[in-house]
């Protein structure tokens, strides 16, 4: 099958089933002589079991682990259990701050917030977790980075070729034969068309990752 096939089979996108391939969760196999991925009904079945638990928001690596074996549904489930009661506490938690809040007979700019906060951080004390706003979103941090890295080289490139040009304009007896030329533009030139390849690849793979939509499967 191809992957249109499987998608519409399985309900699962093309992008997360790349995504569960790069991860080592299926393995299709490649057709010879062209290279395309080839799904065959184990690898739907598969997809369907891979679907199944992460409806239920079970890890990946934890899914790796029941295919594979290493542990029995029954242990996979425990743990699941197990994460899904400390989420429910800590919503629970949350839903009773946010009842309180409403009972204020004050606005927002009234409230006591110093207060509050004391009691939230005395529950995250007792292990609760509310939202954590100082986590940053490092894809974010990973594009910007690698755009001002690719963006400072592609400058220092031009700034050579504009420097050259420059020079050669302003001592035309000095320039150099035509293939010298294109070679000392050539190669600056070069580098650029390879840098932005690189970024290229390099935003393509921050991007990869399984999407969100798996929950809406």
């Amino acid at each position: 099958m191809k992957i249109n096939e499987v998608e519409a089979a399985v309900g699962v996108t093309k992008k997360n089933i790349r995504f569960y391939e790069e991860e080592g969760l299926i393995s299709p196999r490649r057709e010879p002589g062209n290279g395309y991925r080839s799904y065959s009904e184990a690898d739907v079945e598969r997809l369907r079991r891979i679907k199944l638990l992460r409806k239920l928001d079970v890890p990946l690596a934890e899914i790796r682990q029941m295919l594979e074996g290493e542990c029995t549904l029954a242990e996979g489930m425990s743990r699941q259990l197990e994460r899904l009661n400390t989420r429910r506490t800590d919503l629970d938690e949350a839903v009773n701050f946010c009842t309180l809040l409403q009972k204020e007979p004050v606005s927002l700019n009234e409230l006591d917030v110093e207060q509050t906060l004391a009691r939230l951080t005395a529950k995250e004390e007792q292990g609760v977790s509310f939202v954590n706003i100082e986590q940053t979103d490092r894809k974010a941090e990973r594009v910007r980075g690698a755009l001002v890295g690719a963006g400072l080289f592609t400058a220092i490139m031009l700034l050579s070729i504009g420097i050259m040009a420059w020079a050669f304009c302003v001592d035309p007896q000095d320039v150099p034969p035509l293939p010298l030329l294109v070679v000392l533009f050539g190669i600056p030139a070069g580098c650029i068309i390879g840098t932005l390849k690189v970024l290229v690849d390099r935003l393509k793979e921050i991007g990869k990752g399984e999407e969100d939509a798996y929950r809406n499967y």
